[in-house]
């Protein structure tokens, strides 16, 4: 069991550490010790994420990490970050005595750490370079954006990699797979497959499985440190209190359609941005009015070209970057209003609400708002951020016909708080381990269990733990329902063979199994299996269509040595499915649209393998027991009479975090297989027992039952289920143990 027992063991995802110690004393004496303790975890892993929020210090963390980098591989690193901000980096280095220059192309490069611009990384060669950080990796939150693409293709081969942003939003998984691919860590599809399910429809996102959370939560926390407040990772707070943040909101008139009592308020986004177009002069008098009342530093924040040309000529001392301006242009304008220059910063949010430093301002104005609330939150981090010690002020101008645009960004804002505490919640104390800090969390541990009674044994372990037990040639019949790889997830144990994060992983995983199958099946006896051929998704496998799971299982046993003896098709009624699933193939919806689509409704199989050799007790019918008319019945290669709701009561077994229902198997398939090929008091497997569907009914056909399962909410049900069977004393019972 020494190589099963590996490949649980490196079943666990987890980062392998890709990097270097450094002693603390070598970590620059300027960082706080949070930051420094952050530095030397991103250092030893070498692949890592620090997801710090605004104001704790990414810069200098990263700047550190690079420093290090570059003095243990002899070469350089080189730093991508949003525009303008690379200026500030280099500021910032300065402060903290490391050797870090501003660089636009290649050829300019010469000390050990090389800062620039997300616009200018295809003037560098990626080979030159021994390490990489993503400044604001948000960059690469899209999963087809084409700057996604390219910086993951770009530095694959990059021994060094570290990504750095704010706490990314805790429901947008999609960013936490890239990232995790950028850092060479796995697969975003893997991911996906591994920890979330999709169940379908339109408008279905992307969501953890209930017994996938804690798991995803604790594999994140192995490359990623998610840091809201340095006590997320058991440091102090002091110094890191955000000050106030006032909320202001001004609404102009908009005109009332001839016949009515109020204005129409949008409801769409069309009608929403029609709204914005015909109140740019009110809403922009507006905000003049209000920044031109003070000589403070102020940022306006707008959307539409009309609104920034227009507010630079009404506000005074206003500069205005647009989107459209040079690299050089940007940097000047931007420079000026950083510097003191300029009074006032005209701009969009996407332009330059990322990264930068604005802590020196507390005004700022939004003229209209998008729907994007990741742009809104980082606009405000830019001056409301550790570090600011004034009370921070947000002016939102918006006219009545845009409807209550406030509320719904506070609800936005609340929900946002919500999900990133529980982020945080989830990961807090494996990021302490990580980190070195001491924690009293203990993990679930594997657990064996055993009870029996008249004429059956149910054992709650791995089964192909419990299994390697058993003695030699014990076992007369096996039958069984596995899992079908990871359409169903049912623990968060990596015993679990649904918990893979891909079919290949799940065969590997059951092969075990069937090795141990073969050893403890008596020569020329049988083994069943129930399952079905899988459908695959565009979310998940990137087209959509069936996946041969059928084929794969019949191919692990035969490759173990097993006889490819018989199967049948279990019918299954095609509108059940459609209801039950809503599959594209299945809906008349497809067939009037495109029919090529269209598919049948996918049916379950029995597929009986044997193992090779003399049966040395042959299975007997008499013509009374099985007459033709039933064994033509039985031999049909379709059987269309199995009741599909003729199965034991699931329900007491079922978690609250199970995926799906529990799919116990239909006790006429049972009796019909055990009938077939067992003898009455032979000893029957089932390998994975769930609510103990395969005992009950052996138990109530006097053959004797031995059980494994891994879950014991189910391992309980099954014994449950177990004892109430009434029947005959046939004897003691001997089961392998």
């Amino acid at each position: 069991m020494t190589e099963y027992n590996s490949f649980i063991a490196a079943k666990t995802p987890r980062m392998m550490d890709a990097g270097f110690e450094v002693h603390d004393s070598a970590v620059n004496p300027m960082l706080f010790p949070f930051q420094r303790a952050l530095v030397k975890w991103a250092l030893m892993r070498g692949r890592a994420a620090i997801f710090a929020d605004t104001g704790l210090g990414k810069t200098p963390m990263q700047l550190e990490w690079a420093r290090h980098v570059a003095a243990h591989s002899g070469g350089r690193v080189l730093i991508l970050a949003p525009l303008c901000v690379s200026q500030q980096t280099v500021a910032e280095a300065r402060k903290f005595g490391i050797d870090a220059a501003y660089c636009r192309s290649q050829g300019a490069v010469s000390g050990p750490v090389t800062v620039t611009n997300y616009e200018m990384m295809d003037a560098f060669d990626p080979a030159a370079f021994a390490g990489i950080v993503l400044d604001e990796s948000s960059i690469i939150k899209h999963q087809e954006g084409k700057i996604r693409t390219r910086i993951i293709e770009t530095f694959a081969a990059t021994p060094y990699r570290l990504s750095c942003t704010a706490t990314p939003a805790p429901n947008d998984y999609m960013e936490l797979g890239n990232q995790s691919e950028f850092l060479g860590v796995m697969k975003g599809v893997e991911m996906l497959a591994m920890y979330f399910v999709h169940d379908g429809g339109h408008t279905a996102q992307w969501r953890l499985k209930g017994h996938g959370q804690a798991r995803f939560w604790e594999w994140l926390s192995t490359w990623a440190m998610v840091v809201k407040r340095p006590s997320d990772i058991g440091f102090s707070d002091d110094g890191y209190d955000l000050p106030a943040l006032r909320f202001h909101e001004h609404v102009v008139e908009s005109p009332t359609p001839e016949g009515q009592l109020f204005p129409d308020v949008a409801s769409r986004l069309l009608d929403r941005n029609r709204a914005r177009k015909e109140s740019v002069d009110d809403r922009v008098s507006e905000c003049a009015a209000i920044v031109n009342g003070h000589d403070r530093q102020a940022v306006v924040w707008c959307h539409l070209n009309d609104e920034s040309a227009k507010l630079t000529a009404a506000i005074r001392g206003a500069v205005e970057v647009e989107g459209s301006d040079s690299l050089e242009e940007k940097e000047a304008r931007i420079g000026a209003f950083i510097r003191g220059e300029a009074r006032v910063l005209v701009t969009k949010p996407r332009i330059a609400g990322f990264g930068l430093n604005l802590q020196f301002c507390r005004d700022m104005a939004f003229v209209g708002l998008s729907d994007s609330w990741e742009q809104f939150y980082q606009a405000i981090r830019r001056c409301w951020r550790f570090g600011q010690t004034r009370e921070v002020n947000v002016h939102i101008i918006s006219a009545e016909s845009e409807g209550a645009v406030v509320s719904n960004i506070k609800r936005k804002e609340a929900a946002a708080h919500e999900m990133s505490a529980a982020m945080v919640g989830h990961m807090e104390a494996s990021m302490k381990r990580e980190i070195g800090v001491n924690t009293d969390q203990n993990r679930t541990e594997y657990e064996r269990d055993y009870v029996s009674g008249d004429n059956w044994a149910l054992h709650l372990g791995d089964c192909v733990d419990v299994v390697s037990e058993f003695d030699d040639n014990c076992i007369d019949y096996s039958v069984f329902s596995p899992p079908f790889a990871s359409l169903y997830t049912y623990s968060d144990s990596d015993r679990d063979m649904g918990n893979t994060k891909d079919h290949d992983d799940f065969m590997r995983h059951f092969r075990f199994l069937v090795a141990q199958l073969f050893r403890v099946v008596k020569s020329g006896r049988l083994c069943s299996f129930h399952c079905m051929n899988l459908p695959t998704s565009k979310e998940r496998d990137g087209v959509i269509g069936l996946h041969d799971f059928r084929g794969d299982l019949i191919r692990v046993f035969e490759a173990e040595g097993w006889i490819y003896h018989a199967e049948v098709c279990i019918w299954k009624d095609p509108v059940t499915s459609m209801q039950r699933t809503k599959a594209l193939g299945l809906l008349h919806k497809t067939i009037r649209k495109d029919s090529s689509m269209s598919r049948m409704s996918i049916p379950d199989y029995v597929v009986t393998m044997r193992k090779p050799g003399v049966n040395p007790e042959p299975i007997s019918h008499t013509a009374k027991e099985y007459p033709v008319s039933k064994w033509q019945r039985v031999a049909s290669p379709i059987w269309t009479d199995i009741r599909a709701n003729n199965t034991l009561n699931k329900n007491p077994a079922r978690e609250d975090e199970d995926e799906r229902h529990i799919c116990p198997l239909q006790l006429d398939v049972i009796e019909r297989c055990l009938e077939l090929w067992s003898n009455p008091h032979d000893l029957v497997l089932s390998p994975f027992a769930g609510i103990g569907s395969e005992g009950y009914r052996a138990l109530e056909m006097d053959r004797r039952f031995v059980g494994v399962e891994l879950k014991r909410s189910y391992w309980e049900a099954a014994a449950t289920n177990l004892r109430s069977v009434r029947r005959a004393q046939i004897g003691m019972f001997d089961a392998a143990e």
